[in-house]
């Protein structure tokens, strides 16, 4: 249940870095990056209270990490190309 509300989390905090991104004098592009960057650093911390604080080993948490950073990440990079038309 935990890596559900994670990665709706993800998107949640996508949509709002897409709606900023629409703002004047900004770019949705833009936005995707900083959402990408703020993701993986939330996605990381939340691997590492995993890793420090609820015992799971680095090798139970990569396919975790994989997937909360991942389906978001994914989302917003399809949005990007599709707002850049590439």
């Amino acid at each position: 249940m935990h890596t559900v509300i994670v990665i709706a989390s993800g998107l949640i905090l996508l949509a709002v870095t897409l709606l900023l991104g629409r703002w004047p004098g900004s770019s949705v592009p833009l936005a995707v990056q900083v959402f990408i960057g703020l993701w993986l650093i939330i996605a990381l911390g939340n691997m590492w209270f995993g890793v420090s604080r609820a015992g799971y080993s680095v090798r139970d948490e990569l396919p975790m990490f994989l997937l909360v950073f991942g389906a978001p990440a994914l989302i917003a990079v399809w949005v990007w190309f599709k707002h850049t038309g590439s």
